[in-house]
């Protein structure tokens, strides 16, 4: 019985060591012939240049965001983004005409980018109570995603989501202040 176990627990050991040398002795693939995933180093003068692994999140140039001029952003919150805020009525989710001719420009940009993604974010004013808000904005949300996938947006590329009157654009209580923070907002990602 002694013998059978020491064998069994001998080919179990002998089977992992194999296992683990084997996926330890495969090297990581060439880059292609074309040269891309490699640039070139900067180094000491007169050396040679050196290719880099590009690793997964650098993109080749020749991609649709080379150009990079309309998805600059101010800072990482991506306020002063590509998108502009759409905007509501007071107590109201429906898009106003003002708001469909904006996410129609929205679609047209976004069926451009095919790498980027969206968060519609809803927002409302500061008057109502938090539950009401987030229904709210969650309705205003959703207007704004629907609409730009009757554009011909894929909705897999849009997510929408509820602020209610938690992240106010102007922290003021006047009427001005209330229609600025009425708006669904937008976030590009990849």
């Amino acid at each position: 019985m002694t013998r059978v176990r020491l064998s069994s627990s001998l080919l179990l050991l002998v089977a992992a060591s194999l296992m683990l040398i084997e996926g330890c002795g495969h090297k990581r693939p060439p880059a292609s012939a074309t040269g891309a995933g490699t640039y070139p180093r900067a180094s000491s003068p007169g050396s040679g240049a050196e290719p880099l692994d590009s690793g997964p999140d650098v993109r080749p140039l020749d991609s649709d965001l080379t150009s990079g001029e309309d998805i600059t952003f101010s800072d990482a919150s991506g306020e002063g983004g590509p998108l502009a805020d759409v905007y509501f009525e007071y107590d109201q989710s429906a898009l106003t005409d003002a708001a469909r001719a904006t996410l129609a420009q929205h679609a047209t940009w976004i069926k451009a980018h095919g790498g980027a993604k969206l968060s519609v974010e809803g927002h409302c004013d500061e008057r109502g109570t938090v539950e009401y808000n987030l229904a709210l904005g969650d309705q205003r949300a959703q207007a704004a995603r629907d609409y730009l996938v009757s554009l011909g947006v894929t909705r897999e590329r849009l997510n929408a989501i509820s602020l209610g009157k938690e992240r106010p654009v102007d922290a003021s209580h006047t009427e001005a202040a209330w229609a600025r923070n009425r708006r669904a907002h937008f976030r590009v990602s990849r």
